[in-house]
């Protein structure tokens, strides 16, 4: 029986961080034969990963999947410039592929949508011109997920990005959010009937299930109370939040926290300087970016709490961060400032402790809060959290409902 031939289509892959990465290994895995195109890897640093430039390097298969890379103009310094540039340069490269691309056959279009949404043109393109159904994962809801990256006030640019977004959603045959509200948003602003629509939540991958000491980290943190961050340092995740709350731990005389950091991003300098600033250097500790699967779970297991916060405008695009779905993974208390469903989900289910975005006061006090326990109170918040993630979002379950959606 032949192979089913999946076209994915989404700026970012391999060696770049994200889920798309692990959904088309394990597709190749089910057998599907899988195509990506994509552009120069670059995030989140703004320059070229090693091997990588304007030269060279086009095709290539990783795990099985073919490999088809578009030119970009690199992010360089993450200004809004420089983004300008890399969306502009990663859209207009992307439609050149379109030659080669009719005269391949597809049965499916399955388009990963990040930030900017005109990644996807080039998939709609093939799906209409080839008559092959075209399935759009919404990561970043848009226009919503831009606003707090690109502060736009000008209203009729405002309008323009809402039709352009709007296109692009309509002209796809089903869509899948990763939150509930993400769906109602959509569904009610295209018109769409429940067939066309619905979610899955975005699973993080099996190793945050695992549980890895590092004999040297947890010596290292030992005296400390840890509460650790992970993933994209940029403007969405309310940084001035964390740094508030943080003062105001430090006013109080608390000394012994440590917020140890992980990764890196547009807003990395900035919150050094401000970390700096507000005297609070010795109480945050910036470990860059580690490699997921080899690191990231061992800093998970020194933590004592896993803090992630949004600002009110990326609430507006009803984000749930991948980065906590990893947190619930990983049998941590979840100390998180959001204005979404994640947050009476945490609340609801015992499993850490929740306020609104940039709440600084609230995440304060929940701060303390999850310090006054005892190690036993969080051992159970963080077996709380893991028996929501095997229920709701572990990635088996969700990846037969995206197989199924896919192809069905």
């Amino acid at each position: 029986m032949e192979k089913k031939k999946l076209l994915v289509v989404c700026q970012h892959f391999w060696p770049e961080e994200f889920k798309i990465n692990t959904i088309c290994y394990e597709l190749v895995n089910k057998g599907y034969d899988v195509e990506v195109i994509c552009g120069l890897p670059n995030y989140p640093f703004g320059r070229f990963f090693p091997g990588y430039g304007y030269f060279g390097r086009r095709r290539e298969t990783h795990n099985g999947v073919r490999i088809r890379r578009c030119f970009e103009i690199r992010r360089g310094n993450n200004s809004f410039f420089r983004l300008f540039l890399n969306y502009l340069s990663a859209l207009f490269s992307s439609l050149f592929k379109l030659p080669y691309l009719l005269t391949q056959k597809y049965d499916r279009v399955f388009i990963y949508q990040l930030t900017p949404i005109t990644m996807a043109l080039v998939g709609i393109l093939i799906s209409k011109i080839k008559r092959i159904p075209s399935i759009m994962y919404v990561l970043d809801v848009w226009p919503e997920n831009l606003y707090p990256v690109v502060n736009i006030k000008n209203k009729l640019v405002k309008s323009v990005i809402m039709g352009v977004s709007c296109w692009h959603y309509k002209n796809v045959d089903k869509l899948i959010t990763v939150s509930k509200n993400s769906r109602t948003l959509l569904k009610e602003r295209l018109k769409l009937v429940d067939e066309k629509i619905t979610y899955i939540p975005q699973s993080c991958e099996k190793f945050h299930e695992n549980e890895l000491k590092d004999t040297a980290l947890i010596e290292r943190f030992s005296g400390s109370f840890n509460i650790v961050f992970t993933g994209n340092i940029n403007p969405p995740q309310s940084f001035e939040t964390i740094i508030e709350a943080a003062k105001r731990i430090c006013d109080d005389g608390i000394t012994d926290i440590r917020w140890i950091i992980l990764g890196d991003g547009m807003s990395l300098n900035w919150l050094k300087n401000e970390v700096d600033k507000q005297g609070l250097s010795k109480f945050f500790v910036f470990e860059g970016m580690k490699p997921s699967a080899r690191q990231v779970p061992a800093y998970a297991f020194i933590a004592d709490g896993m803090i992630a916060c949004l600002n009110k405008l990326a609430c507006k695009g009803f984000v749930i961060p991948a980065k906590v779905m990893s947190y619930f993974a990983a049998g941590r208390p979840l100390i998180l400032a959001m204005d979404n469903e994640i947050k009476d989900i945490v609340n609801d289910n015992h499993c850490g402790y929740a306020c609104g975005a940039e709440d600084a006061e609230e995440l304060y006090k929940n701060i303390k809060k999850l310090y006054s326990t005892t190690k036993e109170e969080r051992i159970a918040m963080g077996n709380r959290a893991k028996e929501y993630h095997f229920a709701n979002f572990a990635w088996d379950i969700n990846f037969e409902k995206l197989e199924r959606f896919i192809f069905d």
